[in-house]
């Protein structure tokens, strides 16, 4: 398998995870508000909202707990932090919510698995 077919897979892989992850959690009371939230310091895979939580989500499809987690690398968190501020500026309201970022992990054959508060943002 060459270099584009493999990146090709990893992408579809990538979107069916996210999908998994998005039904997981509507499933259990949150609302999706942005999926693949683009900025220019990186992306964050899903925005979801329950109550006054807001949670910005990395979902990682690995074969093991542990695997996902690493792959969560603390370059990864700051990328995801630097999007979350950017849109929390974009959207006022987010403020003034409780903010965390959540990690999904998606297995095979198995009920995604949410990590809440897996990592904080510092200053």
């Amino acid at each position: 398998m060459g270099e584009t077919q493999r990146r090709k897979k990893a992408y579809g892989l990538g979107l069916s995870a996210e999908s998994r992850a998005a039904w997981a959690l509507r499933l259990t009371g949150w609302r999706i508000l942005k999926r693949r939230y683009k900025t220019k310091a990186g992306e964050i895979d899903l925005i979801a909202k329950k109550g006054k939580t807001v949670a910005f989500v990395e979902v990682k499809a690995r074969k093991t707990r542990r695997a996902a987690m690493e792959a969560v690398s603390p370059t990864n968190q700051r990328r995801i932090i630097r999007a979350a501020r950017i849109f929390v500026a974009e959207h006022p309201k987010a403020g003034f919510h409780s903010l965390r970022f959540d990690v999904v992990i998606v297995r095979p054959w198995r009920w995604p698995e949410r990590i809440a508060n897996a990592f904080q943002a510092v200053d």
